[in-house]
């Protein structure tokens, strides 16, 4: 119960609200709430189990679904379960041990039934793995007094003996998630230095429901997370229900959680996401080590000595801080002081800190620095927009360094819950219905060999079963050579990211692109969630538009209709035909064009996607050696919708013309947005090897500017972007620009009448941080922060 725990009645509630006004055509009746009985396990334990991974070596016999205690595991608190829980996590010929730096084909879910694991030493995680607790009944990982290990959860472990070296390389640890599990390090004593978590990771990494309890000891030494690299990423995640027959009431439910401890989180990572976090009785919250840009959204604070500690005056890359923290929808409570730095800015930018919606209820310091001054009082009180840091507006290029309040930028209601605070919704986990009311699109016929067309056996699927069915893709890559068209009121799961794969004659032609997944029709409306999953081509693929969004919420509802936990990767993995040996950095080959555009949101539709990652591989990940390729994709990120949209921890990188393009956009709450220019630009440069056109909205280019936009905004209205990282790391696979801050001239470019309040934008390797209407504004020189350079505040 506890933590973990929504009434039966709000799930109830819920699912009565989503229904649907057309069904499949072997419905009777829509799916209108969970069928699991008060004692059933997770549905995900109890499901035929019949995914595969198509391009393993031994596709027929390697395992991709685990359960620890088919490995010997009991889960009975008493025995210890390392071996058999590091046997489950490795059997098969895994990607770890530092002699594997990244592979795709040996994917893993590593499932915890209900109960107690008593664990002596790390638990050590491979490439590609979700670690999944039961759901309705969190398991505990219970570290044992004796504990010998660097944390009981170790996403990059470090080498014995291997002076520093680590299994993965930072930047590059993709494709995790840890849910549903509570990480216990209390038998451990309380004076010895304990880790719950070591998560240092990158991008399609999330936590999603994990507590992590610790001593509450003076003086103790253990911490819930420890993350000193890496370039994410997403924590926050779903909501379990577990059957109580009460009232129904409005009681938060948390999504990482950290009880006790010297930290609850000690951070460090180039930028992050982190929505519903809470600490209770740690002694500082959240360490801040040092970072290009955090958006915390949602955090809740009890009890504990300082809510943020973070390390700051760092102005170069020798002594890089924390560059930039921007939070939002705070509540403080009991804790002497809200934000401490440990330097004190003396009227220059030192580390820019961005404050919105906070509430403080007996919180002496809003904002101090160590054995210095108050910035900001406390009390019992509200912050409604405070910065510290450059603020800029307008076309102006002049800097007013700010310690006060800011421009509070103005929230639509649409992207606002009911209590003012910016909307959330939760990976859906459907932890109360039954297996039975899943379908798998392998029982019903698709093969997901990655090589058979599985176009109509999915589209029957779709056909027969939507609104009625939760669609279950068991683990595997579904070939697909036309357009799927997914009904509104879907619900689809993956396993372990399965892959739809779009390739063949449809999808050549960049003159008449052709759409691959299509998310609801026209003017439709409906629930449409789909998570744990990956969307891909098989090259060439030069006119594919891998996901085309047009449905929208239902009227009176707001998330209905999202992404969570799903991304869209173009070459750099086996089956994709683009990997380094067809496509090799500095090379021009047309086979190697991925696809035409990764996502368009059209304009009638909404949009929740919470940790969307659009990648176009900059690196074969199957290739044994991380080597560079030189992949192309045209667009990035399209929207066109009128709202509301959330995009919540996403990122787009390494498409040729854009990464975001807001076109006619409204009513949009975008943070942390990541973006990455192509390596190979300008060699060609944009938009080669496509071409812009008028009917996407694209943007023109020019001898001056010939490098992609990281975030192009036309014609759009009531935007905000809160914290924002563009960066361009290179010309033509060099990076010697890096140096002269000339990787790209503009990066970010506004036109003349959008309205957009920007918040905590980073940015690397750029002359203009900020451009309006292709003239550049903001010049790095002013905003030099750490390696990147931070803008605290740009309106009009």
């Amino acid at each position: 119960m506890g933590l973990f725990a929504t009434l039966l009645c709000l799930g109830t509630v819920l699912s009565l609200s989503h229904r649907v006004f057309s069904l499949g055509s072997l419905c009777s009746a829509p799916l209108n709430g969970g069928g699991a009985a008060p004692g059933d396990p997770y549905w995900l334990e109890t499901i035929k189990h019949q995914g595969t991974s198509a391009f393993n070596p031994n596709p027929s016999s390697y395992q991709v679904f685990r359960n620890v205690k088919d490995f010997g595991a009991t889960g009975n608190g008493v025995t210890d379960d390392t071996a058999a829980i590091n046997s489950a996590m490795s059997a098969g010929g895994r990607c770890g041990t530092g002699t594997c730096p990244s592979s795709t084909v040996t994917p893993a879910i590593v499932y915890f039934p209900q109960g107690t694991y008593l664990v002596s030493s790390a638990i050590n995680t491979y490439y590609y793995t979700q670690m999944i607790g039961d759901a309705r009944n969190p398991p505990t990982l219970l570290a044992s007094p004796n504990f010998s290990g660097f944390a009981v959860i170790d996403a990059d472990p470090y080498i014995p003996n291997g002076y520093g070296a680590q299994w993965f390389v930072n930047q590059d640890n993709f494709y995790r998630s840890v849910r549903n599990l509570i990480i216990d390090l209390r038998q451990i004593p309380a004076s010895t230095s304990a880790i719950g978590l070591h998560w240092q990771v990158s991008q399609a990494t999330s936590l999603i429901n994990v507590v992590v309890e610790m001593s509450t000891a003076s003086g103790n030494n253990q911490q819930g997370m420890f993350m000193e690299n890496g370039s994410g990423g997403f924590m926050g995640g779903a909501i379990p229900v577990i059957f109580l027959f009460r009232r129904c009431s409005q009681t938060p439910v948390a999504d990482i959680v950290f009880n006790g401890g010297k930290y609850g989180i000690q951070v460090g990572n180039q930028q992050f996401t982190v929505r519903n976090l809470t600490v209770s009785n740690a002694n500082i919250a959240v360490s801040g080590i040092w970072n290009w840009g955090f958006t915390f959204q949602g955090v809740t604070i009890n009890n504990c000595q300082v809510g943020f500690d973070l390390t700051t005056g760092g102005t170069n890359q020798s002594t890089q801080s924390v560059g930039s923290e921007a939070i939002i929808d705070a509540v403080v409570t009991n804790t002497p002081i809200f934000v401490r730095t440990s330097t004190a800015s003396n009227g220059k930018l030192g580390g820019s800190l961005v404050l919105n919606n906070i509430k403080l209820n007996n919180v002496p310091t809003a904002v101090g620095v160590n054995n210095g001054p108050t910035v900001l009082a406390g009390g019992t009180t509200a912050i409604t927009s405070w910065g510290q840091g450059n603020v800029f507006s307008g076309t102006s290029g002049t800097p007013t360094f700010t310690q006060g309040n800011i421009v509070s930028a103005s929230k639509p209601s649409s992207l606002l819950d009911s209590s003012g605070r910016i909307f959330g919704k939760s990976h859906p986990q459907y932890a109360n219905y039954a297996a039975n009311q899943f379908i798998s699109v392998k029982s019903q016929g698709a093969a997901g060999d990655g090589h058979t067309d599985d176009t109509a056996a999915i589209q029957n699927v779709f056909n027969q079963y939507a609104g009625c069915r939760i669609i279950f893709f068991d683990a595997g890559t579904y070939y697909i050579t036309n357009t799927i068209s997914i009904p509104a009121g879907t619900q689809i799961v993956g396993e372990a990211w399965s892959v739809i794969l779009a390739g063949g004659s449809a999808f050549q032609n960049q003159n008449s692109p052709q759409v691959a997944v299509q998310a609801g029709t026209a003017g439709s409306t409906g629930l449409m969630e789909i998570s744990d999953m990956i969307l891909s081509t098989a090259g060439p693929a030069p006119g594919a538009i891998l996901l085309e969004w047009n449905v929208h919420d239902p009227s009176g509802q707001q998330g209905a209709a999202g992404l969570w936990d799903t991304h869209i990767r173009l070459g750099g993995a086996a089956g994709t035909n683009m990997q380094a040996s067809q496509c090799p950095s500095g090379s021009v080959n047309t086979n190697c064009q991925a696809a035409f555009l990764g996502i368009h949101l059209t304009s009638g539709s909404s949009a929740y996607f919470e940790g969307t990652w659009v990648w176009t591989a900059d690196h074969d990940l199957d290739a044994g050696n991380s080597a560079q390729i030189s992949v192309f994709t045209g667009r990035g990120v399209l929207s066109q919708s009128a709202g509301p949209v959330w995009l919540i921890g996403t990122a787009s990188e390494h498409a040729a013309l854009y990464q975001y393009n807001l076109a006619g956009a409204q009513n949009h709450w975008i943070g942390f947005v990541q973006t990455e220019t192509p390596y190979y630009q300008p060699v060609p440069a944009a938009p080669a090897p496509y071409s812009s056109t008028s009917a996407y909205s694209d943007p023109s280019f020019s001898s001056s500017i010939n490098m992609a936009w990281g975030m192009w905004v036309q014609n759009s209205y009531s935007i905000i972007l809160f914290g924002a990282g563009f960066y361009s790391f290179f010309q033509n696979y060099v990076q010697t620009c890096l140096n002269t801050w000339s990787c790209q001239s503009q990066i970010f470019n506004i036109d003349s009448s959008s309205t957009i309040t920007v918040y905590s934008l980073s940015t690397v390797g750029v002359t203009y941080q900020l451009s309006v209407s292709q003239s550049g504004v903001v010049n790095e020189s002013s905003n030099q922060d750490g390696f990147q350079e931070t803008l605290t505040v740009w309106s009009r």
